[in-house]
């Protein structure tokens, strides 16, 4: 099969659950032999590289705007697949799915994956979430098929659009835990005892919170790192790192990939993710997947991955957050438990099998278009 991918910002290093998910995706795609093409956003990365891992990318420039970016890029890009002739366009998120109908009127077939509802995000005003609900709207009725990273999306389509969306969640890569620590000694940190946290830095990840149950929470020699960055600086991102300077036991790292968040996950004490929305959060389970303990907002989303009630807390409530992290550091989990965490994320988050599923939608969709043809 030969498939065109756009809705992402691309990759490789690109921060982003969407774009993470989509080199996992389809870089064991194209090694299982199928021609994949992304196209992706230039902004994202000023040196472009022609292919990675068996895929070729395709660099468009969009304006480097939080309302255009995504519409603009997918609305270019959806003419550039018509003219590699595709045999399946692939469109991710709902906001680039409002070009499905385009798409369709030029003959192409198309599938989109819904990787939860973005008009829950706070930065969104009226009109934005508007158009994002119509994204999700026409995606779901104009698709040859849907995929849900989760069974939450799936019964919402259900029950919104009467779409049937085929249910195959994100995945995971399970690592060796690192052994180096020097990335972790150069800011600072002490292995095991300190609370990390991974996340773009928007209001909905809920980084404010964290903050602030952190400093209540008054944990000795512990410090929290903060790993992320805003994909457009604005005054959210500018005032976290305003109220962490001033904390010398938080550290705002800025984004980081490859082998330094290897070794600070690989070393961390505790992961905490507060967000008050998500789809189905890959960093979360690249936690589970080095065995940490985890603390995390109780949103539907974050139920997804097996996790005890003792997890979780109410998005927004410091106190209870607070409380959650002094409970945790004093009740660490043995090697034993770890070991058993890391097994279960094995099991049931792994790419080779979402690939295998991914595909089998793309051949099922093809054979029931060239039936109807």
């Amino acid at each position: 099969m030969k498939i065109v991918v756009l809705g992402l910002r691309g990759f490789p290093n690109i921060q982003g659950g969407v774009e993470t998910h989509c080199e996992q995706l389809y870089t064991r795609v194209a090694a299982r032999g199928h021609e994949v093409i992304v196209i992706g956003r230039k902004p994202y990365m000023p040196k472009p590289i022609d292919t990675w891992k068996g895929v070729r990318l395709i660099w468009m420039r969009c304006p480097r705007s939080t309302f255009l970016e995504a519409i603009v890029h997918t609305f270019i890009g959806t003419f550039v697949a018509f003219f590699l002739r595709p045999d399946l366009l692939h469109i991710h998120a709902i906001g680039p799915s409002l070009l499905v109908p385009m798409a369709r009127l030029l003959g192409m077939t198309v599938v989109t994956t819904n990787h939860g509802p973005d008009y829950d995000r706070q930065k969104w005003g009226r009109a934005s979430k508007a158009i994002l609900k119509i994204g999700e709207r026409l995606g779901s009725k104009g698709s040859h098929r849907v995929i849900a990273i989760s069974q939450p999306i799936a019964d919402h389509l259900r029950k919104a659009f009467n779409c049937e969306a085929t249910v195959i969640p994100n995945g995971v890569v399970v690592r060796a835990p690192a052994i180096e620590h020097d990335a972790v000694d150069g800011l600072g940190l002490t292995r095991g005892h300190y609370v990390i946290a991974v996340g773009r830095l928007v209001p909905e990840k809920g980084f404010h919170d964290l903050i602030d149950a952190f400093v209540q929470a008054d944990l000795k020699d512990w410090k929290l790192i903060v790993i992320g960055r805003a994909d457009h600086e604005n005054a959210y991102s500018l005032g976290l790192g305003n109220k962490a300077r001033g904390v010398s036991s938080i550290v705002m790292a800025g984004f980081l990939s490859g082998e330094p968040l290897h070794q600070f996950y690989s070393h961390a004490g505790v992961f905490v993710l507060p967000s008050y929305h998500e789809g189905l959060p890959i960093v979360l389970l690249e936690a589970m997947g080095y065995g940490l303990p985890v603390v995390v907002s109780d949103i539907p989303a974050n139920r997804q991955a097996g996790l005890p009630d003792e997890s979780f807390f109410e998005p927004g409530d410091v106190a209870r957050l607070s409380a959650r992290l002094q409970a945790i550091v004093v009740d660490l989990p043995t090697p034993a438990q770890r070991r058993e965490r890391i097994e279960m994320i094995r099991a049931r988050f792994d790419w080779d099998t979402i690939t295998a599923k991914t595909i089998e939608v793309y051949e099922t969709v093809l054979e029931n278009v060239a039936t109807r043809a």
